[in-house]
């Protein structure tokens, strides 16, 4: 098992680094520079540090945005990371999301109106199209990490950007988050312990799978689409309300960012990437017989004709 660090020399990400090393669990590391504070090239330097003493490798990354926003700022390191991933054969991406990233996610969410699924979206493992994400701090709390660095004399830096309530998420920790969870810790993390067991029980994964194809029966449009938003999570895509709503008002049978492809028969709902590919009349004659519907015809095909690779 290959895995890899996101590492930002921050508070979590140092934490988590020495918590791996403590456990003897391997692993290398990734760091994303995006030259928007006075620290970031020390941060990069720091990681090279601890990369060299404890032999780890590292990769890093400059990221240089136009207009910096936390959506580009993930957008560019999830490439870099699954870049790397793919290149060298890494199984896990570990991160160091904990309890109040949880709940700062919980509490946005809230105030967009949210459904379950979304409200608990950051879970201990995460399954994606090539590789796990693993969240060993998914349930411990800012206030443990501080804890831990403190008792062993890590470094770590403080990113001065989190502590601007320009921004909607730091707005939502410093007034809300944290102070409520300076009082409630432990209830929280009960509450969440109790959602993700309604969350599996409600939501389970009752649909068949062939490399990137999925299918499920239909039931009502009100489940349906919870399937599909799941299995779109899978395959790299997470919907706006407005792109669930259209997959609803199009009967299930559009596609998503020119990404994924939705489209059903008479019982069954299917999902998979989107190509489009010239197809032989033989082909589309035998996906007529097997009710195979057109948008999910092309990446059918590119697997009946070797272009697309097995899964392990």
């Amino acid at each position: 098992m290959k895995n890899l660090l996101a590492f930002s020399g921050g508070v979590d990400s140092s934490a988590l680094f020495f918590w791996l090393v403590e456990k003897n669990i391997p692993f290398d590391i990734a760091i994303v520079n995006y030259h928007t504070r006075a620290t970031s090239d020390e941060e990069v330097k720091y990681a090279k540090s601890l990369a060299k003493k404890y032999n780890k490798k590292i990769y890093i990354k400059d990221c240089f945005l136009d207009k910096f926003s936390e959506k580009e700022a993930r957008n560019c390191r999830y490439k870099f990371f699954e870049k790397i991933i793919k290149k060298h054969g890494y199984n896990t991406l570990i991160t160091a999301h904990q309890l109040n990233d949880r709940f700062e996610w919980f509490l946005m969410q809230m105030a967009k109106g949210a459904g379950l699924k979304e409200l608990i979206a950051m879970g201990e493992w995460e399954e994606r199209d090539f590789y796990k994400i693993y969240r060993p701090f998914y349930n411990i709390s800012r206030r443990e990490i501080l804890s831990f660095l403190n008792e062993r004399g890590i470094k770590y830096y403080i990113d001065e950007s989190n502590f601007d309530k320009k921004y909607k998420r730091n707005l939502i920790r410093h007034e809300f988050a944290n102070k409520f969870l300076k009082m409630f810790e432990e209830g929280v993390k009960k509450s969440f312990d109790y959602l993700e067991e309604d969350l599996n029980l409600l939501f389970q994964k009752d649909w068949e799978k062939h490399q990137k194809l999925y299918k499920f029966t239909k039931s009502s449009p009100q489940i349906d689409i919870k399937k599909v938003d799941l299995i779109t999570k899978e395959l790299g895509v997470i919907m706006t309300k407005a792109q669930r709503d259209e997959v609803i008002k199009t009967g299930f049978s559009c596609v998503i960012q020119g990404k994924i492809a939705i489209d059903t028969n008479e019982k069954e709902v299917y999902i998979s990437p989107y190509m489009k590919t010239p197809m032989p009349k033989e082909f589309k004659e035998k996906m007529r017989k097997e009710k195979i519907p057109p948008k999910v015809r092309g990446y059918v095909y590119t697997i009946e004709n070797g272009q697309c690779k097995m899964e392990n």
